[in-house]
């Protein structure tokens, strides 16, 4: 018995010793936000490599999101007779949930990966104990221009993500489903409020946050070697992942609960 108790609690044991160092790290991130020095080339060059370089592929997803969702709701409708429900649904749907939780997802495995891979070599070629040779914060100097970058970059794809979904669906709508253009836009400003826009631009810099500091943190505790490398980039993307969707649900449950 003692030895089955064992069995089941080390894991636990484990996960809340990880989940413990991990917020320790967020908690020194945060610390050093506001104090200098600051690095602002390497904010802009993050920011750049964040926000910008992940446009196509965000974009990319949310235009095919929002056509398959047209299609689907449209097909759900019909049995209801409620197919012109489609233009508010997806416009809801795009900005509540799915531009955000798609968009976090996309950029954790474009972004997540890469900064837990570069951080992870420099650790490996001891490029961050030269940082620390030359009296610079490896964390001040690598996580918090990424972290800061990704936490204002991941509303504005959200945003933008969230405008090509509604497009996507827009084109569907007016090229497949026999919608009326003018009546299906219409439609979509009628029933979409502020704050449907407004909730999937806050999950988003929850979720920039999120992407970047597993990145960090994994990239900073890398093993040694190339398989440690590996190791840290596979687990970045998982944990960022994960932590995205449950956090997509703790926001939506203050959000949207009375």
């Amino acid at each position: 018995m003692t030895a089955v108790l064992g069995a089941l609690g080390r894991p636990v044991l484990m996960a809340i010793a990880a989940l413990g160092r991990v917020a320790l790290f967020a908690g020194a991130v945060l610390g050093h936000i506001l104090r200098p020095p600051f690095y602002l080339r390497e904010l802009g060059t993050a920011i750049l490599q964040i926000g910008w370089y992940s446009l196509p592929v965000v974009g990319l997803t949310a235009i095919f999101t929002g056509g398959a969702l047209a299609l689907q709701i449209y097909a759900g409708g019909a049995r209801f007779n409620a197919e012109s429900v489609v233009p508010s649904i997806v416009a809801i749907g795009m900005t509540r949930e799915l531009g955000p939780v798609l968009g976090g997802l996309m950029v954790a495995a474009r972004v997540a990966s890469s900064i837990a891979a570069e951080i992870g070599t420099m650790k490996v070629t001891e490029q961050i104990d030269a940082l620390v040779t030359l009296s610079t914060n490896p964390l001040k100097y690598l996580a918090v221009p990424r972290v800061i970058a990704a936490t204002l970059s991941m509303p504005v794809l959200v945003a933008v993500g969230d405008a090509i979904g509604i497009m996507g669906g827009w084109l569907v709508g007016t090229t497949r489903l026999d919608f009326n253009s003018a009546a299906y836009l219409k439609n979509t400003t009628d029933f979409l409020e502020v704050w449907d826009v407004g909730s999937g631009l806050v999950k988003g810099a929850v979720f920039g946050f999120i992407v970047a500091l597993m990145g960090c943190y994994h990239g900073m505790n890398s093993a040694r070697g190339a398989q440690g490398v590996g190791r840290a980039t596979k687990s970045a993307v998982v944990s960022a992942s994960v932590l995205i969707l449950a956090a997509n649900y703790v926001l939506t449950e203050v959000f949207f609960t009375t």
